[in-house]
């Protein structure tokens, strides 16, 4: 007899867990999300008898709003647990910044150094002419005996720019070299396709072509004081002729002003329409033109940001190159204007 009332203890006690464990919290009651099967399907091997309810599945951020409606933050509040907090470390990427709309080289311009070709070949040579016309020019300085007439006459050219100043002073390099060369293609001259003059050199001859211009204004305005930084030899296509062409660009102000053997007066750089730039060269040597990526590469995969410049194959400037208007210089900068 007593085992049996121990026994029947032991079952009662069973049931007691049994439902103890399978009831619902009252504080969650309102609040459970099921997303199981309805009350009257039977999950597999469950036996068809079995009072037993339904489970119930519940979401982390089903978790996070729940408590978070209990502290009272609002019935609408949401919490979502994979957002980063502000004050985490992580190594994502951040944003890139938007590159800006106009660059700051002429005709609104991106440069970037330009990959080994016979154009470096080309500046570093007429660097070397200019060094050597340079100790030229300051003997004329130091002594009138002796000094070359080309040297004395570049002088008084210099002198002149000199005297003038801000706008005055590059409309005077334009119409003083453009009234002292007479324009001759280098291969009537030196029977070559192309080749780059230093000012004395284009003076002893007072014949040049639109590279010895420019050379000759940049020298000049040099020497006269104005900054190198502000000063471009500008390579490049005129599409009008559909020949290649190049110009000086002096930055005054801010605005980029062109000074062309073709003009006697200077000429904005936005009004230059039918020129399509490809280099500029300074102190820096030869850069590259490029326009700005935000506002001309096409989305996605069509393009690649980055120029194909340095897989180039070695090029020489003509100066009279039959380019096809759908094929641009050197066929390797889609980023070209």
């Amino acid at each position: 007899m007593k085992s049996l009332k121990f026994a029947s203890s032991a079952v009662l006690a069973a049931a007691a867990l049994t439902i103890g464990l399978c009831a619902t919290p009252a504080a969650f009651a309102a609040d459970e999300l099921s997303l199981g099967r309805p009350a009257g399907e039977l999950a597999p091997a469950a036996d068809a008898a079995s009072n037993r309810p339904p489970a119930t599945f519940f979401t982390i951020a089903d978790v996070l709003a729940r408590l978070d409606r209990q502290r009272g933050r609002g019935p609408n509040a949401i919490r979502t647990a994979s957002l980063t907090p502000p004050n985490t470390a992580t190594d994502a990427v951040p944003a890139a910044k938007p590159l800006p709309p106009v660059g700051a080289e002429p005709f609104g311009l991106f440069t970037f150094r330009a990959p080994e070709n016979g154009l470096w070949r080309k500046w570093r040579g007429l660097e070397s002419d200019l060094a050597k016309e340079q100790s030229v020019l300051e003997q004329c300085r130091e002594s009138a005996t002796g000094c070359p007439s080309q040297a004395a006459q570049f002088l008084r050219l210099i002198g002149a720019v000199k005297s003038r100043s801000g706008r005055d002073r590059l409309d005077e390099a334009n119409r003083a070299v453009n009234q002292a060369i007479r324009y001759v293609s280098d291969f009537a001259q030196h029977g070559e396709a192309d080749r780059w003059t230093a000012p004395l050199a284009t003076f002893a001859t007072g014949k040049g072509d639109c590279e010895d211009y420019a050379i000759a204004k940049y020298i000049a305005l040099s020497e006269a004081g104005f900054p190198r930084e502000d000063l471009r030899l500008v390579l490049g296509r005129d599409r009008t002729i559909r020949q290649d062409h190049a110009v000086l660009a002096a930055r005054l102000d801010g605005h980029w002003l062109i000074l062309d053997s073709r003009r006697s007066e200077l000429i904005d750089d936005g009004e230059l329409g039918n020129f399509t730039p490809m280099f500029a060269i300074n102190d820096r040597g030869v850069q590259l033109f490029a326009a700005p990526y935000a506002k001309r590469l096409p989305l996605g995969d069509e393009l690649d940001a980055a120029p194909a410049a340095a897989n180039a194959v070695e090029t020489e400037w003509t100066g009279a190159e039959a380019l096809d208007a759908a094929s641009p210089l050197l066929g390797f900068l889609p980023v070209l204007m």
